[in-house]
């Protein structure tokens, strides 16, 4: 079996649209149904992937608005970006576009590794942003796009698997859901 790869990821959004909730439901298999605001947080994960053995750092960070100045650390060392809004929350669908303007001009990349999370899924009742309004900002940032709900571990899964493959996929690693076979 190839070395385990080392993968940084953060997980950036508004406060309170499940960025925690999400990540603890990856790593540990529960849901927190508290509301604890983060400042800063570090997971590790081992996980698999098409055979690769992936040693995550997931970067669980406080939650931010549109006057946040976004810090230096988030672009250093980090492998992709999980940004995170909520189903339920006009607010946090026009702050996560925010954070990715602010991303981009940090790191100075235009294509950065990112998958837009609309998480909170499972409050139907809820919701005022559309699966498809998520997808088409998803489309103009030509990033990965998932919806999710914290409270289901397969989807957590999911968002992180996805999240990987897309960083893979820009190194010039693995292409997503195909494995390389040799013909003798």
């Amino acid at each position: 079996m190839p070395q385990p790869k080392s993968r940084k990821i953060a997980i950036l959004g508004y406060r309170s649209v499940g960025k925690s909730s999400l990540t603890i439901q990856f790593v540990e298999g529960q849901f927190v149904d508290s509301y604890d605001p983060t400042i800063e947080n570090t997971f590790t994960k081992m996980i698999t992937i098409n055979g690769q053995e992936y040693h995550l750092q997931l970067v669980d960070t406080a939650g931010q608005d549109e006057y946040s100045i976004f810090p230096q650390t988030y672009s250093i060392d980090i492998n992709g970006y999980i940004l995170v809004y909520s189903v339920t929350s006009n607010k946090s669908f026009e702050v996560v576009q925010v954070i990715h303007e602010k991303l981009l001009d940090m790191v100075g990349k235009a294509q950065v590794p990112i998958i837009l999370v609309g998480n909170k899924n499972d409050l139907h009742m809820e919701r005022v942003i559309s699966c498809e309004e998520g997808k088409a900002l998803a489309d103009s940032w030509n990033a990965a796009f998932m919806e999710s709900s914290a409270k289901e571990n397969q989807t957590a899964v999911e968002v992180f698997k996805t999240m990987i493959l897309e960083a893979e996929k820009l190194e010039g690693g693995v292409q997503p859901g195909k494995t390389s076979c040799s013909l003798m």
